[in-house]
Formats: structure tokens, sequence, C-alpha cells
């Protein structure tokens, strides 16, 4: 009885955890851009993992939907100068070689 009652509880505390890849414009450089987005973007209620790839020119934010949307996480990326879109599975971003690092 105690472990059916553990497992129900378990069940309605589960949270609707979610996966958004975006590319930002600007582009990523370096280190500098990937610090300013994990430092600034980390603190959006909701937001479980960041992780960056300046290769893939990707940002990956696994977040709770409970309690935030892609919708806020663009926000959250307006408010430190950055205008970002999501990426399909598999789209491969090409990189903006004439573009200058605005975080150097």
């Amino acid at each position: 009885m105690a472990l059916a009652v553990a497992m129900s509880t378990a069940t309605m505390m589960a949270k609707d955890i979610k996966t958004v890849i975006f590319t930002t414009e600007p582009q990523m450089h370096c280190e500098n851009c990937e610090m300013k987005i994990k430092k600034n973007v980390r603190f959006a209620k909701g937001v479980k993992l960041i992780a960056t790839s300046i290769p893939d020119q990707t940002v990956t934010i696994t977040y709770d939907a409970d309690k935030t949307s892609p919708e806020q996480l663009v926000a959250a990326f307006k408010k430190i100068g950055y205008e970002v879109r999501q990426v399909a599975k598999g789209e491969k971003v090409p990189i903006n070689k004439g573009e200058k690092c605005p975080n150097m």
C-alpha cells in the first residue's frame, strides 16, 4: 500500500522536461560568447541545463515546461543582446565568417 502511494506521489510530481535548440544572432565566436549566454540564460525560470557548441552554432537548453517556454527563453536571450531562432533536428547552421565577435 505504501509503495502504491509513493509511486502515485512520484507520478504527480513528475516534471514536463523538454529540450529546445537555438542558434544565435550574432553568432557565437569564442568562449566569451558561450559564457555570456550560459551565465545569463541559466537564471531564466525553469532552465535545467545549457549546452553551447561554437562549431555547430547551437545552444541546447533543457527546461521545465511547467515553468517556462521557448518564447520566454527567447526573451531571456534578447535581454543579453542576442536574437535567436529554433533549429530543426539535424539542421546545419551556416557560419557567418564575416561577422565580428561582439564579446571581445
